[in-house]
């Protein structure tokens, strides 16, 4: 069994894998697999350079070999095709709270060592064959399919913080719940019904406790309907400081159309997006378009300002929905 001192963390801007080649890598081969406590063994060793960048397949029979050669082979001897290397992982497959619960994962018998198995990380013998890295991925896009099938006919719990599934109609299960939104603001992340307990990585935020205890549901309330499905840092801002002061420009704008509130607004937005390389015609064109609609549904004796703040109440909700579904897409917020 090879043996060396310790090697030191890869340093700032070095390549994990162009690291492990450089310098001494070792693992821990662990055979745990039988219920007979005297034929497990550990074996620690040193991986020659060319080992690196081969297949996991050479551990597995170097393993075996050495197993099989001593006092432990004599008890239960070992075939290399009847077994196979797995790593201890997270059991959660989506990131989320898993209460820290792992799992072992098969490593492909063909996957290359540097790229897959970290310096001194602890690899398992285990009983059945190997498979290919392709065996394996067919396996997990199977596994993934059947997963979204089943999905399909099941409902998700509407409660902020609570993702479990249950069949449409019931039964419903036990529901730990925010009863407010979540906050991603900077580097923080929190629930706007919890706010002194912060989170600065996802893991951590996932494990937040929730605050609240109930059943699940999939039917949304007025006020929860009503309600952002997350907030930012403004939100915030605005919650603590109350309604925001008009300034004399955006006054004299509201009074030139009629006192319309929304007026100062469009034309900020106008100027705004035209910064942001929105043609000036083209947003005409949609408030004239948001104009007609919001005329033709109000009759005729319509007042101009009360279609001038109906626009920008619309406008609005698009941009506001535009925004939400990039965001939910960067946060992978359902």
């Amino acid at each position: 069994v090879a043996s060396g001192s310790a090697s030191a963390s890869p340093p700032q801007g070095t390549s994990s894998h162009y690291y492990c080649f450089a310098t001494k890598m070792k693992v821990f081969l662990r055979y745990e697999d039988n219920e007979d406590e005297s034929t497990h063994k550990t074996l620690k060793i040193t991986l020659p350079k060319s080992w690196k960048s081969g297949p996991t397949s050479r551990l597995l029979e170097q393993f075996v070999e050495s197993y099989n050669g001593g006092k432990e082979g004599k008890l239960n001897t070992l075939e290399v095709d009847s077994l196979h290397l797995s790593v201890r992982r997270s059991a959660s497959n989506d990131g989320g709270d898993d209460d820290g619960a792992t799992e072992l994962k098969d490593l492909p018998c063909d996957g290359v060592v540097v790229e897959i198995i970290p310096d001194r990380e602890d690899v398992y013998i285990c009983h059945g064959p190997s498979r290919t890295l392709e065996e394996i991925d067919a396996e997990r896009r199977a596994k993934v399919d059947e997963e979204k099938e089943a999905v399909k006919h099941l409902s998700k719990c509407v409660h902020f913080g609570c993702n479990k599934r249950f069949p449409k109609g019931g039964p419903y299960p036990e529901c730990k719940y925010h009863s407010g939104p979540p906050v991603f603001h900077e580097t923080a992340k929190f629930w706007s019904c919890c706010p002194n307990k912060k989170a600065y990585d996802w893991e951590e935020f996932q494990s937040l406790p929730a605050c609240q205890s109930g059943t699940c549901t999939d039917v949304r309330d007025d006020e929860a309907g009503s309600q952002k499905q997350f907030l930012g840092g403004c939100d915030m801002r605005e919650k603590m400081s109350g309604p925001k002061l008009r300034s004399i420009d955006d006054f004299n704008a509201s009074a030139a159309a009629g006192g319309s509130e929304g007026a100062p607004v469009l034309e900020r937005l106008r100027n705004v997006l035209g910064e942001l390389g929105v043609e000036n015609e083209l947003f005409d064109q949609v408030v004239e378009g948001i104009k007609k609609d919001a005329t033709q549904k109000s009759g005729p004796g319509v007042d101009d300002a009360d279609v001038t703040d109906e626009v920008a109440k619309v406008l609005g909700g698009k941009l506001k929905s535009s925004m939400k579904a990039i965001a939910v897409e960067q946060l992978r917020i359902k």
